[in-house]
């Protein structure tokens, strides 16, 4: 049986996938290796790690409009991470989500860095504000 959690309704397709988790925040333009497809700041709690594919569920979006271009950018090259979960979420990000076609939820009832497990099997109905915890990691 799925545990169920409910959040802000968000964008983007439905989606399944491995959660990538870690209480940080993220920017796409200071956390990513972008051509290597890895977190790449040294002291991200994910550094090393790839995102490529993966569902990240972080704390909070940090960083400014270069956002944007980025995803998108990633997306088209295929390096992008499936989707994006947040406790909160900022206007930039939001929008770069949208821009580059990558689903985004967020403001969870409680800490979504603590709800959802590294390795967990996610499935995500941003139009619903639902995502389902299909099988613990």
């Amino acid at each position: 049986m799925p545990i169920v959690l409910r959040c802000h309704e968000g964008i983007g397709p439905a989606v399944t996938g491995t959660a990538l988790v870690a209480k940080d925040n993220f920017s796409a333009r200071y956390d990513l290796d972008r051509k290597a497809g890895v977190f790449s700041r040294p002291t991200h709690k994910l550094a090393g790690q790839s995102y490529v594919g993966r569902i990240l569920v972080l704390d909070q979006a940090k960083g400014g409009v270069a956002t944007a271009w980025m995803l998108r950018d990633m997306t088209e090259r295929g390096l992008a991470p499936l989707a994006l979960l947040f406790n909160r979420v900022n206007p930039i990000l939001a929008q770069g989500a949208a821009f580059g076609g990558v689903t985004l939820v967020d403001r969870f009832d409680g800490d979504v860095t603590e709800l959802i497990r590294p390795g967990d099997r996610l499935r995500i109905d941003p139009a619903a504000g639902v995502v389902e915890i299909l099988n613990r990691g």
